[in-house]
């Protein structure tokens, strides 16, 4: 993978990690993630001047990405019910590059063989890190894995449509800040419809949370859309998910959380794939 591509997408993956890590505002995740993706939105407005509206074919990628970002929320919300973050987090981002690497062949985008041994390592670890390194009492169970399994496919479908839609569109970064206030809006509408228009005053109070939020998504996800135009998406898919060990590290380094040997090791095996990621 070209080194500039590889230093933005790991870039990517810190600054997910990072909002991640951040954002612990005390309300719901679903409600949490409509209010990123509602700060996102309004970080994205005032740059939409200077860029084009997209492209007429670039659009029904748009609107497909929106509609599985909202199944994303919906989904992740409901794993959580099940699980801790630990295995849920893990499950979803690790099973959504084979999910993306699979569907891309129908796109023409292929990988060769080493491309593919470093892809099945880094996930290797994270799956590693959802079964053997969460929280003692956590065990894995057929809600948690059904909800966290139906948040990949929502992750491999909009990483795929939106690779696809910024490549016919021709220009990345306008399609990726078209994207965010697609689905601002769309967020906004359904909390709206959802809990009535007075779920604002309820929120109004995190708005700096999320509005950083929003700009770290926003910054994370347009990089990540401008690396899949440079790069086979499945590798950049893959490579994006180390914000797993991003997460891990901030969890260990500054919220003093225990890094017990398993996930040591589930570290080490995500170090190596994202090294022979970077040799493939």
């Amino acid at each position: 993978m070209d080194s500039t591509v590889f230093v933005l997408v790991l870039a990517a993956a810190a600054l997910h990690a990072g909002w991640n890590a951040l954002l612990k505002i005390g309300l719901d995740r679903y409600l949490t993630a409509s209010l990123i993706q509602i700060g996102a939105a309004c970080v994205a407005l005032p740059a939409l001047p200077f860029f084009s509206l997209p492209q007429p074919v670039a659009w029904p990628f748009i609107a497909f990405s929106a509609l599985l970002h909202v199944g994303y929320n919906l989904f992740l919300s409901r794993a959580y019910q099940h699980g801790d973050l630990s295995q849920v987090y893990p499950i979803a981002r690790g099973s959504s590059p084979l999910l993306v690497a699979l569907l891309a062949l129908l796109a023409g985008d292929l990988l060769q063989p080493a491309q593919w041994a470093a892809l099945l390592v880094l996930v290797a670890g994270i799956w590693l890190m959802a079964w053997r390194g969460g929280h003692a009492h956590a065990s894995l169970n057929g809600p948690l894995l059904l909800n966290a399994l139906a948040t990949a496919a929502c992750i491999a479908g909009y990483t795929l449509a939106d690779a696809l839609g910024a490549r016919s569109n021709g220009d990345a970064i306008g399609y990726a800040l078209w994207l965010f206030v697609v689905n601002g809006l769309v967020a906004t509408l359904l909390i709206t419809l959802r809990s009535g228009p007075r779920i604002f005053l309820r929120l109004g109070p995190h708005w700096r949370g999320g509005l950083g939020g929003g700009a770290m998504s926003m910054l994370a996800y347009s990089l990540v859309i401008w690396a899949t135009t440079q790069a086979p998406v499945a590798m950049v898919s893959a490579l994006r998910e180390s914000s797993v060990l991003f997460a891990l590290l901030i969890g260990w380094l500054l919220l003093k959380e225990p890094m017990p040997p398993m996930r040591l090791l589930a570290c080490a095996v995500i170090a190596l794939g994202v090294v022979l990621l970077k040799l493939a």
